[in-house]
């Protein structure tokens, strides 16, 4: 039954019933659930739900409309609940809330908890801070193994992972050491901590404001858990722990793909964007690329006359244009994933167009010989008459396509070194901005490359 056909009260039984069917679902299964329903119903459930309960769904990413959520549950309850929740997440969706309603609902935190989260609201969006966790095991190296495991003990429940123990310096506070909790279990529990620290090897940090993709690819090449975030005093501020990195990792590659599609970032579900919305996200690079496509009937007329002399020669414009197009987009989408793995960084341009080129030749010389034959065999079976000069019209279009799949292997390699230089996202370079250019640049090769070759004959 939908939310907008229900009377208060009976929207209140709904809810009721609705979290005695949850009461035994894993937190996961509970928001797939909620998220079939608006926001100020989901409230209404999670109200129905003990505050644990509660803060346990509130903590899974995959809740959408989480922000809408929070302002539909009466203030205290929100607080309680925000309190309870993990700090990274708490600031998330502070984070999305109006300037004033998250500076009005931190006004009513404690001091810590508000001091926390606004500590976690100053980095900015994409950082390693944003996306840490100060709810983590740390102690002074001067504690026994036993001391560390009755603290763990203690303070368990209160900590987002107990994976890894951080071992801080009793004076300075700063990390000396990560240790494992399985190194901890099979110590002597009267030895000191560091006598379970790996020997030599100093632990692998992030900075608060590197890129959280930095913190990703840290936790991937050396099989962590999680990885501290550290200051420039070496103070440990939190950990950025493997399950908030796969969260990155699934919003960047969307915003990826969508950008690459010619579509700007969506910041919430399909299903979820409304008309005018989806209307802003796309308009604006359908209108980009319309203009640019104008370059193409603008390239098309300066050739006017050719056209007019050899009609033949616009049979092939659209094989033309999308082997280019296509080779461009295949270009960008190699590169822009290996700039996003720090495969390759701005000074490997070269190298790269050093390896395009000959690449792009290649693949043009297998289309044009393919051109060649396809020409050959319609001209022979009689399929087409290209003319008695179909032999020359066929070297054009072979030689066309060397020279335009080259081109497009080129710009659309050098294009997200380009972006990334000038301080834009490399996935900006989306296939049909890289198709749009290639065409008309292609339109230029085909019709000079078939003066060059047609003149006397066909021209």
């Amino acid at each position: 039954m939908s939310e907008n056909v229900l009377a208060p009260d009976e929207m209140n039984l709904d809810a009721a019933a609705h979290a005695a069917r949850l009461s035994d679902e894993r937190p996961a299964d509970v928001v797939e659930l909620l998220n079939q329903h608006a926001p100020t119903f989901a409230a209404k459930v999670l109200e129905h739900f003990s505050p644990e309960r509660a803060v346990d769904v509130l903590d899974q990413s995959g809740l959408d409309n989480a922000p809408e959520i929070i302002e539909a549950l009466p203030r205290d309850r929100a607080v309680s609940l925000l309190t309870g929740m993990s700090g990274d997440r708490a600031a998330d969706i502070l984070r999305q809330l109006e300037k004033s309603k998250s500076t009005d609902l931190l006004a009513q935190f404690d001091a810590e908890t508000r001091t926390t989260l606004q500590r976690l609201l100053a980095y900015p969006e994409g950082s390693a801070g944003s996306i840490m966790t100060t709810e983590f095991v740390s102690v002074p190296s001067t504690w026994t193994i036993a001391e560390v495991l009755h603290h763990i003990r203690m303070v368990e429940r209160t900590r987002e992972t107990v994976y890894s123990i951080y071992v801080l310096d009793p004076l300075k506070r700063t990390l000396l050491h990560a240790v494992p909790l399985r190194r901890l279990l099979s110590g002597d529990p009267h030895a000191k901590i560091l006598s379970v620290a790996p020997a030599r090897r100093r632990p692998i940090t992030v900075a608060p404001l590197a890129d959280r993709m930095d913190a990703a690819r840290l936790i991937s090449k050396y099989d962590l858990l999680a990885v501290p975030v550290v200051d420039g005093a070496g103070r440990v501020l939190g950990i950025v722990t493997v399950d908030d990195v796969i969260d990155a990792i699934v919003q960047e590659s969307t915003e990826d793909v969508q950008k690459f599609g010619g579509v700007a970032a969506l910041d919430e579900p399909y299903l979820r964007i409304g008309f005018l919305q989806m209307i802003q996200k796309r308009a604006g690079w359908l209108c980009v690329l319309f203009l640019s496509e104008m370059l193409t009937a603008s390239a098309m007329q300066n050739f006017e006359a050719e056209l007019q002399k050899a009609i033949v020669l616009t049979l092939f414009i659209p094989l033309i244009m999308s082997s280019g197009g296509n080779s461009g987009s295949q270009a960008t989408s190699l590169l822009i994933r290996a700039l996003a793995l720090r495969e390759l960084s701005l000074r490997d341009w070269w190298r790269v167009a050093l390896r395009e080129v000959p690449t792009g030749v290649a693949l043009g010389a297998i289309l044009g010989v393919i051109g060649i034959v396809r020409i050959a065999v319609w001209q022979s079976i009689g399929l087409y008459n290209y003319g008695q000069h179909w032999v020359l019209l066929a070297v054009t279009v072979a030689a066309a396509l060397v020279g335009i799949v080259t081109f497009g292997s080129l710009a659309g390699s050098m294009l997200p070194f380009i972006l990334q230089r000038l301080g834009f996202d490399p996935a900006s370079a989306s296939a049909p901005f890289v198709a749009t250019l290639v065409d008309v640049t292609g339109l230029v090769i085909y019709f000079e490359v078939a003066a060059l070759i047609l003149t006397g004959t066909l021209l």
